[in-house]
């Protein structure tokens, strides 16, 4: 059965190792005719989260009228979430922490999402520096019912092109065609 998929990437390099993972995943999940729309969002204008909570008073309009709108009409046709970030010190990029902070406008009329995967790369030896992202991506899926679809992380990725020939680019090819 085809999926929706929406890919939230969030590392800010024009040409990433995150990019390499998440093009992986993508030739995956179309080559199985999985629809895919990715959303780079550290090219796009995106608040952090006011707490203001005028979207559960007008459910699901954020106050903020920036780039998140086209993110969230997104995510409300959408049954799979992927996220994609470099770690950086000891978490996901801040473009993609706000984007994440912003889909609380979709809380109060539900989400259609049933599905999620994060994809990581760091610099450390050990993936062990994916840890604490990790750990916030299982307690987003608890929180939201998601079943937890897959994780990667990729480490020792210092420069963009380190991730050519590595074994966690097929391992995304995969995750995308069996997601």
């Amino acid at each position: 059965m085809s999926k929706n998929i929406v890919i939230l990437a969030g590392s800010p390099r024009k040409v990433s190792s995150t990019d390499g993972l998440v093009a992986a995943f993508t030739e995956g999940a179309k080559g199985s005719g999985h629809n895919v729309t990715t959303f780079r969002v550290a090219d796009m204008k995106i608040g952090g989260c006011l707490g203001c909570n005028h979207c559960f008073q007008k459910v699901g309009v954020c106050v903020q009228k920036d780039d998140m709108q086209t993110i969230l009409d997104a995510l409300r046709k959408a049954d799979t979430l992927v996220l994609a970030s470099p770690v950086y010190y000891w978490g996901v990029t801040s473009q993609l922490k706000s984007a994440i902070d912003r889909t609380y406008a979709l809380l109060q009329e539900g989400s259609t999402i049933k599905f999620a995967a994060l994809l990581m790369t760091c610099g450390d030896d050990t993936e062990s520096a994916g840890d604490p992202p990790i750990e916030m991506f299982r307690q987003i899926c608890v929180y939201m019912k998601w079943q937890e679809s897959g994780i990667i992380i990729a480490p020792r990725l210092n420069n963009p092109q380190d991730i050519n020939g590595r074994p966690e680019l097929e391992q995304a090819k995969q995750l995308g065609m069996q997601i």
